[in-house]
């Protein structure tokens, strides 16, 4: 739930911890707002526009789920009105809770309000109001009584400091966190059941339970439904005493029930306790599909990266039966390619949620390029900037071109004693969205400009034009199949130049796809 804080920025009468109290409150005040079957607004003083004195603007508001609103309109960064800022001004200073008869708004107004003070550590920090619509009010059921009751002792404690606990924080640790329209327990103060919802009952009765709750022991009902080879949770003593702010979980057969528990005091003592329960039973059953897939796509991809191992070391054999030069090279190119694509899965098998660590990944596959193609000569690298998290179907395609450039950079960009080979990326945003921008560069080859003789190809040019060809020459696999990658499967351009102080630049810019 938001809360609008501008007005407590730099306000020298809030106390370090305040500020979390008031989140604390909007974070879990859902719960007084289906349990009172009304709106809640939270206020907070401000200066007034004249000097008429203090006002108070609202900071947050919340609608009930278990009856209609009674404030149709969001009011949240409104003032306080006139007819009702008096009872508010009252509430701050006094710290004492009020009441509007119906007719505060105007003489046929069905409107009723409550006022109360937000108290934390015995000071005044805000103040809450709950405004409850009368119109067609009837003869109370029980169940309405019980929850008018139970969010008027909740409200007495806000009231009092003692609520939102602290040691209740608001989401929790499990998912699916009940509220009140999914099951409602009352407890005495020695954990006996005083009033049970029928959702309440119909989750017992999914668990296996078929006589009364009330006036029953809660935890003498689950202990004996439980199966005493299931491993329990720890929190679920505390929650069926309802001695604690817990949560819990309870599982009996196939049957998942989240409980809550939120203690009920007057002063120090404590007089019974809400337990809210919900059932989980097929949230968790398809969470437990997921994690089915989440391990099955995990090992497929841990089986591809095998398979492709497999097919890399086969052709590193084949590759050593060749006696011609250019056999035994061309296999060693399709064995490092394939190399790229079995780490690209390695990494892809350690994490599911669509997006890869490309510096993790590429940073690695760089200087490991780098280090086979030097084939033992000193060739040192450099690697800046940063790639990102980018989507994982763009990892393969990134992998291997990133791959070809610097076997390329080394082979024909580096001198025979060896040299140096660079690599940075960096992420900016345009209008048009964000954009990748990726330079490989290599120091250039020393030999000397090429004889009249000298053959065709990347090989020949030894003028340090190394990870790519001069502009308008488009010679070699490897160089297609970077053209390919970057212009199809990266929707981007590649461009290369030569560099002031030696060797050859490549540039790439490639659109990154939004999350």
């Amino acid at each position: 739930m938001p809360l609008l804080t501008a007005p407590l920025d730099d306000d020298p009468d809030l106390r370090e911890g305040d500020v979390d109290w008031l989140h604390a409150v909007v974070g879990d005040w859902q719960l007084l707002a289906d349990l009172s079957f009304g709106d809640l607004v939270l206020w907070y003083p401000v200066a007034g526009p004249d000097e008429s004195g203090r006002g108070f603007v609202a900071l947050a508001q919340a609608r009930p789920f278990t009856s209609q609103t009674a404030l149709h309109r969001d009011i949240v960064g409104s003032r306080v009105r006139a007819d009702l800022k008096s009872l508010v001004d009252q509430a701050w200073r006094t710290g004492e809770p009020a009441v509007t008869a119906p007719s505060a708004y105007a003489p046929d107004s069905s409107m009723r309000v409550t006022v109360w003070p937000v108290v934390r550590e015995r000071r005044t920090i805000g103040v809450l109001t709950v405004h409850q619509n009368l119109t067609g009010q009837r003869t109370p059921s029980r169940l309405e009584l019980v929850y008018r009751e139970s969010a008027h002792r909740l409200l007495a404690m806000v009231s009092r400091g003692q609520w939102p606990d602290p040691d209740d924080p608001v989401g929790g640790p499990h998912r699916g966190s009940p509220r009140v329209g999914d099951g409602l327990l009352l407890l005495t103060a020695d954990g006996r059941v005083d009033f049970a919802t029928p959702n309440a009952v119909s989750a017992f009765r999914r668990l296996g339970e078929t006589d009364p709750l009330e006036g029953r022991s809660l935890a003498r009902v689950v202990t004996d439904l439980q199966d005493e080879r299931r491993p329990v949770d720890e929190s679920l003593p505390l929650v069926l005493t309802g001695k604690a702010a817990a949560r819990a979980e309870l599982q009996v057969r196939a049957v998942s029930l989240t409980l809550r528990t939120v203690p009920l005091r007057e002063g120090a003592e404590r007089i019974g306790a809400l337990v809210l329960l919900r059932d989980v039973t097929e949230l968790r059953r398809r969470e437990q599909q997921l994690v089915g897939k989440d391990a099955t796509i995990r090992e497929i991809h841990h089986r591809v990266k095998n398979n492709l191992q497999t097919v890399g070391s086969l052709l590193r054999m084949q590759s050593r039966r060749m006696t011609s030069p250019e056999a035994k090279r061309g296999l060693e190119q399709a064995m490092r390619r394939v190399d790229t694509i079995a780490l690209v899965h390695e990494t892809l098998s350690h994490g599911l949620d669509g997006q890869v660590d490309m510096d993790a990944l590429l940073g690695r596959q760089f200087r490991l390029a780098v280090e086979v193609a030097g084939d033992g000569r000193p060739v040192t690298t450099e690697y800046s900037g940063g790639f990102g998290h980018l989507p994982s179907d763009l990892a393969t395609p990134l992998a291997l071109v990133i791959n070809e450039l610097a076997t390329n950079a080394v082979e024909h960009g580096t001198a025979p004693e060896g040299g140096h080979v660079g690599l940075t990326a960096r992420r900016y945003h345009l209008p048009a969205g964000e954009r990748l921008e990726v330079r490989l560069w290599d120091s250039g080859a020393s030999a000397p400009e090429p004889g009249p003789d000298a053959g065709p190809g990347p090989s020949a040019d030894r003028t340090g034009a190394g990870v790519g060809p001069e502009p308008g020459r488009d010679t070699g696999l490897g160089l297609q199949i970077v053209r390919t990658l970057v212009a199809g499967d990266l929707q981007g351009t590649i461009d290369w130049h030569r560099r002031p102080e030696g060797g050859t630049e490549v540039v790439i810019l490639a659109p990154v796809p939004e999350r």
